[in-house]
């Protein structure tokens, strides 16, 4: 086929975008988000500029506490406070434990989506796994006749899921001062297949956990409002293998041997296996994380009600001969944070801890030394239950959006979105008297999801072309008239 030089030209400049787009346009999945409508992410502000941090996007899932309008969902931003991808749910839903995770030996980004954490919840709950391309991959849901709770959706290196249920059951609790007929929350940790959703093994605390272990009074009534003894609120793969669960109702971790369900050892609270040494007394605690062999890094939340003035972040360690557990490392943010829930704690390469201070709203980067080196919030109204930072890679499968409008000067303002593109660094904006015949009229650096470049030109029709650090294009979008 034979083309004009004037065409050759053009294909010679945007060819290669026109065929990412063609082939983009041939997967038959939805995207999970890509028109301007959805992109209203709650505003992150920066209070201390990010310092010597470690590499990595901020993972944050801003939900309601007090807001009463605005949207909430799974967010990513940069040490900006800039957003990078933003997905807003349907009606009440919440997105909790957002980052990123690895599912059959690729990145992916994963949350739990409910209308709350902890109780018992009444809609279905439901994980996702999502692949870079912005199509989820998979979903999983709690199994034996279950709802699944937020508060945990953890991948494992065996392509399954550890997820946590809080399950209403008839209990008497006459023996503990509570009444004959009451109503107790079991505390449920499933491992769930995620290819086929088959439950592999299922544990219930109050199999396991006697009533008289929790920190909290028994009721005198449970007809309204079930006992939540145990509050499973943490899982994770201890590197023996096993699961190490916490609950923050009896401040106590629990290591589950993942086969027959057995308690091995219990650290904190009232039958602690362990002798607990200077400063390691943790109260209302969440994510057990653990180090290596012996060391468990804890988010310590000692709050609601409060027994230390701050929140922290420890490192415990465990001498099996000894039967005893010290104190090797805390962090307390220098606000005297203290987060009544929630909350999280993320190791990161370079040796820096990112925390997430739960119920506050605030998360923060520490370096090695404790020091304070990135601090940031979602906006008031708002908190995430966990935050992270992860490095994310991703471009997704539908092209770039463009809007432009006329300005009562003559100037035309374009808006460049391309929602969960990573790599962007600059903008191209491409226009003419029509579609196709378009050209570079103007340019900005990326600056969020959504870019706005002011030009003076009296074009009648725009595209916007996404440029990389290398200065490659990597998206273009369909011309949009100026409105």
């Amino acid at each position: 086929m034979s083309m004009s030089r004037s065409s050759r030209a053009a294909r010679g400049v945007f060819g290669t975008i026109a065929l990412l787009s063609a082939a983009a346009t041939a997967k038959s999945t939805t995207p999970l988000a890509t028109s301007p409508g959805d992109l209203t992410p709650p505003v992150i502000k920066v209070i201390q500029a990010a310092g010597d941090t470690a590499p990595g996007l901020v993972f944050v899932g801003p939900k309601y506490t007090t807001a009463t309008s605005g949207v909430q969902g799974p967010e990513i931003v940069d040490d900006k406070g800039r957003p990078v991808f933003f997905h807003a749910l349907a009606g009440k839903n919440q997105a909790a434990d957002f980052h990123v995770q690895t599912y059959r030996g690729e990145p992916v980004l994963t949350w739990s989506e409910g209308q709350g954490l902890g109780g018992v919840q009444t809609t279905p709950t439901v994980d996702y796994i999502v692949d870079r391309s912005y199509h989820v991959v998979a979903e999983v849901r709690a199994g034996n006749g279950l709802n699944a709770d937020s508060h945990e959706f953890k991948l494992t290196k065996e392509g399954t899921a550890l997820i946590t249920v809080y399950h209403p059951v008839p209990y008497d609790l006459s023996p503990f001062g509570g009444p004959k007929d009451g109503t107790v929350v079991d505390g449920i940790v499933q491992e769930i297949d995620v290819a086929t959703g088959r439950v592999l093994f299922e544990w219930h605390s109050l199999d396991h956990v006697s009533i008289d272990e929790s920190e909290v009074a028994v009721p005198t009534d449970t007809s309204t409002q079930p006992f939540d003894y145990f509050h499973v609120n943490g899982i994770s793969v201890n590197t023996d293998g096993n699961l190490v669960v916490s609950a923050r109702e009896t401040w106590t971790i629990y290591e589950i041997d993942r086969h027959t369900g057995a308690v091995r050892f219990r650290l904190g609270g009232k039958k602690s296996n362990f002798a607990l040494g200077e400063g390691v007394a943790f109260a209302w605690q969440h994510d057990p994380e653990p180090v290596d062999a012996n060391t468990i890094r804890i988010f310590d939340n000692e709050a609601a009600p409060a027994v230390l003035p701050a929140s922290r972040v420890i490192w415990v360690h465990r001498d099996a001969a000894s039967h005893t557990a010290t104190l090797s490392r805390f962090i307390e943010h220098p606000d005297a944070i203290s987060a009544p829930s929630q909350g999280n704690s993320q190791a990161l390469p370079n040796g820096d801890t990112f925390v997430g201070f739960g119920q506050t709203g605030r998360f923060s980067e520490f370096n090695e030394a404790g020091d304070l080196v990135f601090d940031a919030s979602v906006p008031d109204g708002y908190d995430t239950y966990r935050a992270y930072r992860k490095v994310w890679h991703a471009r997704p499968d539908f092209p770039p959006t463009a809007t432009a409008t006329r300005n009562a000067d003559g100037s035309v303002t374009v808006h460049a979105i391309w929602n969960g593109a990573t790599d962007i660094a600059r903008w191209i904006v491409v226009g003419g008297a029509r579609s196709p015949q378009l050209w570079p009229v103007g340019s900005g650096d990326w600056n969020g999801l959504d870019t706005a470049l002011t030009l003076h030109t009296n074009v009648k029709s725009v595209a916007v072309v996404a440029q990389d650090a290398l200065g490659r294009i990597v998206g273009r979008s369909q011309p949009v008239a100026v409105e």
